[in-house]
C-alpha cells in the first residue's frame, strides 16, 4: 500500500529519478530495496541494537536522532516516518526536523496507530506513547508548517479485532509481550483480508480503521519567508 502511493507520488513528479530519500526509524533497512527503486535511499534508527553493522544496508543509516545534530549531505525529496511518531514524547521537534531537511516542495509520509480506544499491551510492549485520530495528526502536521495533502484510515478490518484484544485484556489483564506471527493459513487469510480492503475500500475514506496514512508538503514558499508573514 505504501509503495503503491509512493508510486502514485513519483507519478506525479514526472518521473524524477534523482530523488533523495530518508527514511526515519528504519530498523536494519528492511524496506531499503524497494525503495531503491525510486530514488536514494538513507536512513536513521535511533535504537543501535535493530542495526546488524555487518548488514547490507549498513553503510546507508546513520545511529542517532532526528535532531539538530543530524545533517544530510543534500536537501531531502521525500521523508518516511512510517510508524514512528506515536514513540515520541516530543513529535512536533521532529516534525520540525523533517520541514528543515526538505527542499521545498518534498513530501513527508507518516503511519501511525489510530484512536487511543485501541490501546492495547502490544502498544506498551513497543514503548508507544500515544495513538492519533486524523485530525490530530493533520493539526500536528500542519502546525509545523507542513501542507497536508491527503490523509486516511486504513487496516478497517482490524479495527474490530483490536477492539475485541483491548475486551480481552480488560477481562484477563496480564504483562505485555512480543507480538507471535499466526500460523500460516490464519496468516495468508489476514494478508488476503487486508489486499481485498486495499483494492476495494481505500477510495471510500470510512471514518474508521487501525491505523493512518498521511502525505503532507513542505511549501514551496515557507509561510515566515512571505511578505508581511510572520518571522
Amino acid at each position: 500500500m505504501i509503495l503503491r502511493v509512493l508510486g502514485q507520488i513519483a507519478s506525479s513528479e514526472n518521473g524524477r529519478a534523482d530523488r533523495q530519500i530518508l527514511d526515519v526509524g528504519c530498523g536494519d533497512g528492511l524496506f531499503f530495496d524497494q525503495l531503491a527503486h525510486l530514488g536514494s535511499v538513507t536512513g536513521i534508527e535511533p535504537d543501535s541494537d535493530l542495526v546488524d553493522p555487518a548488514g547490507p544496508h549498513a553503510s546507508q543509516i546513520q545511529v542517532g536522532l532526528l535532531d539538530h545534530d543530524y545533517h544530510a549531505s543534500q536537501p531531502q525529496d521525500w521523508i518516511l516516518m512510517l510508524d514512528v511518531l506515536e514513540h515520541m514524547d516530543q513529535p512536533a521537534e521532529t516534525l520540525q526536523q523533517a520541514l528543515r531537511l526538505l527542499r521545498p516542495g518534498g513530501r513527508l509520509v507518516v503511519t501511525v496507530p489510530a484512536f487511543k480506544m485501541l490501546w492495547t499491551k502490544h502498544g506498551e510492549f513497543n514503548h508507544h506513547r500515544t495513538r492519533y485520530r486524523r485530525s490530530e495528526l493533520e493539526q500536528l502536521v500542519r502546525k509545523q508548517g507542513f501542507q497536508v495533502e491527503s490523509s486516511r484510515y486504513f487496516f478497517h478490518w482490524t479495527f474490530p479485532a483490536k477492539l475485541l484484544v483491548r475486551f480481552k485484556e480488560t477481562i484477563l489483564p496480564g504483562k505485555p509481550g512480543p507480538a507471535r506471527v499466526p500460523v500460516a493459513p490464519l496468516n495468508i487469510a489476514c494478508r488476503l483480508l487486508t489486499e481485498i480492503e486495499q483494492r476495494l475500500l481505500a477510495w471510500l475514506q470510512l471514518p474508521f480503521g487501525s491505523s493512518i496514512l498521511l502525505v503532507a508538503q513542505r511549501p514551496m514558499v515557507d509561510r515566515q519567508a512571505q511578505p508581511g508573514g510572520e518571522a
